[in-house]
């Protein structure tokens, strides 16, 4: 019997409250019904980056509303429901509590199933909401606080092929925003400055490319910014806007040549998996870059696999993915009780070692 599945997903891992109704029947294309998002920009924005406490503040105050307005938009009840989905980690803990308190609450009043998700799960299988891919694919997951290359086999089968020791590209982006006094978030800002200036003026270094493999790294990418910077200043007694516009244009340079080559790289491995049709996707906030992804669509005409990347809506934080991830593990058979746990830290690939190291809390990726 073929089952069409209505799932209300929640999304409260770092600075975006988030709640979504995604449906499916079971072998057709995922439709989202609705996506509510609610951001924090104005919130943290004099602090340089996301306060957490703040942030789940934000989160308490906000998730009830967010549900509401999603069951609205898409004209349904949570009598509509057949589960909710809700981000169980990684992420900022209190902001993470926050959903999965909420969430715990919904299931409780209306004896719903509940399903917890990995929040990068939720980034990884959004090609698969959007495209329809079959597994196995290639995933790239470039965001704030992650970046791996993932071979995704199913829906709770991932293998990590590598990643960042250090910031992840969101990170650096930020990093650098506010060395050059840009405004937060700091990945859009400097791809705006980036636009008028010349990658070519300042050269880079490109990390771990005479290392083998796909891991990455980009804390020595932005010291060597803010070492140019300071340089540049003590000069000329202050930077010009054209300065700052050439600066952003290396920097952004140096992370797109750095994915591209890793990018090949990791193409090589997957494609040992001999996939009918190879598939690189991109996921992620960072992958809203529109210069990161030329660069990976270049690669992949290239190497004769087929591109795809959400749409911008659905690369930064959305509880629509988290709903499609959830009915991905509800049709597995998954489901959670009452007992489900934030997880501030949270591997996908739980066979590999971790890439940032562990401690009593578990590996952070």
């Amino acid at each position: 019997m073929v089952q069409t599945l209505t799932v209300l997903g929640l999304e409260s891992s770092c600075d975006d409250t988030a709640a979504a109704v995604v449906r499916q029947t079971e072998g057709g294309q995922a439709e989202i019904l609705s996506s509510i998002v609610h951001g924090q920009t104005e919130l943290h924005s004099a602090f340089g980056g996301v306060v957490p406490e703040i942030a789940a503040r934000a989160h308490a105050e906000k998730l009830d509303i967010c549900v509401v307005q999603a069951l609205d938009a898409a004209g349904l009840t949570l009598r509509d429901m057949d589960a909710v989905a809700v981000t169980a980690g990684p992420g900022l803990i209190g902001g993470v509590m926050s959903g999965v308190m909420c969430a715990k609450g919904l299931c409780a009043a209306t004896g719903l199933p509940l399903v917890g998700v990995n929040h990068l799960a939720g980034h990884a299988l959004t090609p698969r909401l959007t495209d329809g891919i079959a597994f196995p694919y290639l995933m790239l997951l470039v965001s704030g606080g992650h970046c791996q290359y993932l071979i995704a086999r199913g829906p709770e089968d991932f293998i990590r092929l590598g990643g960042t020791i250090d910031d992840a590209p969101g990170e650096a982006f930020d990093k650098t925003a506010r060395l050059l006094g840009l405004p937060q978030p700091g990945g859009p800002s400097v791809e705006s400055e980036a636009r008028s200036g010349d990658p070519k003026r300042f050269r880079f270094p490109r990390p771990l490319l005479d290392r083998p493999g796909c891991d990455l790294s980009f804390s020595g990418l932005k010291t060597a910014l803010m070492r140019m910077r300071d340089q540049i200043a003590s000069e000329k007694g202050g930077l010009t806007r054209q300065d700052r516009a050439d600066l952003c244009a290396g920097f952004q340079r140096a992370i797109v040549d750095t994915l591209a080559e890793k990018t090949r790289r990791a193409v090589a491995v997957y494609l040992t998996e001999a996939p009918a049709e190879p598939v690189i996707a991109v996921a992620g906030g960072v992958a809203a870059n529109t210069a990161i992804r030329t660069a990976l669509e270049t690669v992949c005409t290239e190497l004769g696999a087929k591109f795809t990347a959400p749409p911008l809506s659905l690369c930064t934080d959305n509880a629509a993915m988290i709903a499609f991830a959830g009915m991905e593990r509800y049709r597995n058979g998954a489901r959670d009780g009452l007992d489900l746990t934030a997880r501030p830290r949270w591997p996908l690939d739980q066979t590999s070692p971790a890439m940032l190291g562990s401690g009593k809390k578990g590996a952070k990726a």
